[in-house]
């Protein structure tokens, strides 16, 4: 994939590019919107889909992975052995006279970063939402929207086990909601109340954990490779003393260097026995593996690669993100890699006369059923490459008066705007293989 072009290097330019060609809304925008919440657009709902579809494809092709779907809401003893509802909290600070309210390890002083006026005293804020399960509000209905899905894992560890007659190592992937209260949510989808993760646990003998820990960091960093973000983007932190979990051994973070700077894109965690151990604690459920091999009982331990979409999706949308030109010349491109383009192939008559627009929209349907297409007969071919060109659609095809007669098309590429005549007989063939080899 060319390279050349200048990066994205304002989050605006983002943002109201997604608006406009309909990848990302603000949610509920004709109320005045609802903070750090958004919709997904046609474009948008189409990317997400496929950035789910290429993780999840990495994760069950495997013939050590299974899949699983574990509901929202959850037993509340669930996040009591977790420990989110004594210990997922932020230290929460209030200015007297503006209201703002800030994290407290965010202001570095007493006084309101905004304003300069009194701050209150450090309180703990619970990032869990809060709702009631049942007709009557009382504490014992109390249920939480879950803050992560791997809690859904860990209590299915045996279903799964047993179910797909699995043994040790093995993998349980989940791709569901979550929702955070957030204090200080923002910059546009990075940090949101409610997202989607993309989370596998594989669960691993004692002792194995560092091997292990080793593969997944190298696959999962391959996988970003392998889907066209640009290897100067990405890098590994260690989570050091003061970063590193309580129920953690070692934990690395690929981060993303976003337009506003170097951020976590997905973690990679050894957690150990803990989270197995804590919920056979609070369940009294023996949640011990038994290896036949040795005859061995053990709590595995377990490696995680827990991946936001919502993150994954804008860190796509700004590695594809290009400039080229100036002025009145300047073309604004999305270079995604084909997996993840909203739309494959685009199909442009020359001209809106059913002479052209029939044969094009024949010549589309024979690509519909294989991939996402489109078609576009408003105003000059130059403005609709343009537009194909901003939501980073691969490959246009052009129908002129001339395929009348010799029965080609023009096939026009994005990344480099080179031009092919292409038989419409070897049309599928030509498309098929260019996005394959892309």
């Amino acid at each position: 994939m060319t390279t050349l072009g200048r990066p994205l290097d304002d989050m605006q330019k983002l943002v109201s590019l997604s608006k406009r060609r309909g990848f990302v809304f603000q949610s509920s925008e004709i109320y005045g919107g609802i903070n750090a919440c958004w919709d997904y657009g046609p474009l948008g709902v189409e990317l997400k889909l496929n950035v789910k579809k290429a993780w999840w494809d990495s994760m069950t092709r495997r013939p050590d992975i299974e899949g699983l779907d574990a509901a929202i809401l959850m037993h509340p003893l669930v996040w009591k052995a977790s420990g989110h509802v004594d210990g997922f909290t932020d230290p929460l600070v209030d200015c007297k006279k503006c209201r703002n309210r800030f994290r407290a390890d965010q202001v570095s002083s007493k006084t309101c970063p905004n304003c300069a006026g009194e701050l209150t005293e450090p309180r703990n804020f619970n990032l869990m939402f809060k709702t009631f399960m049942g007709p009557v509000e009382e504490d014992a209905s109390v249920v939480y929207l879950r803050p992560e899905t791997a809690q859904g894992i860990y209590v299915n560890f045996q279903n799964v086990q047993t179910s797909a007659r699995r043994k040790i190592p093995f993998g349980i992937a989940q791709i569901g909601k979550a929702f955070r209260n957030e204090i200080t949510p923002g910059n546009f989808i990075f940090r949101t109340r409610e997202f989607e993760q993309m989370e596998m646990q594989f669960f691993v003998k004692p002792g194995s954990d560092e091997e292990w820990m080793e593969k997944w960091k190298s696959w999962r960093h391959q996988w970003y490779l392998d889907h066209g973000f640009n290897k100067d983007n990405l890098r590994f932190h260690q989570h050091g003393p003061g970063e590193l979990a309580h129920y953690a051994k070692s934990a690395f973070d690929i981060q993303f260097k976003f337009p506003i700077g170097w951020l976590e894109l997905e973690g990679i965690h050894n957690r150990t026995n803990f989270d197995l151990g804590r919920h056979q604690e609070y369940s009294k459920k023996n949640l011990e593996y038994f290896e036949e091999s040795s005859k061995e009982k053990y709590i595995p331990f377990i490696i995680e690669t827990s991946a936001g979409c919502d993150r994954s999706l804008l860190a796509s949308l700004c590695n594809a993100y290009v400039e080229e030109g100036e002025g009145d010349d300047l073309r604004t491109v999305l270079r995604f890699h084909p997996k993840l383009a909203p739309i494959k192939i685009a199909f442009l008559p020359l001209s809106k006369k059913e002479e052209l627009s029939g044969p094009t929209m024949r010549l589309q349907e024979e690509f519909i059923q294989d991939m996402k297409t489109q078609y576009d007969d408003a105003s000059s071919i130059g403005k609709r490459y343009r537009r194909q060109d901003e939501i980073g659609t691969p490959l246009c095809v052009t129908m002129d008066f001339d395929s009348l007669n010799d029965k080609k098309v023009t096939i026009r590429h994005r990344d480099t705007m080179a031009q092919d005549r292409v038989d419409m007989t070897q049309l599928k063939d030509y498309v098929a293989q260019k996005l394959k080899n892309f």
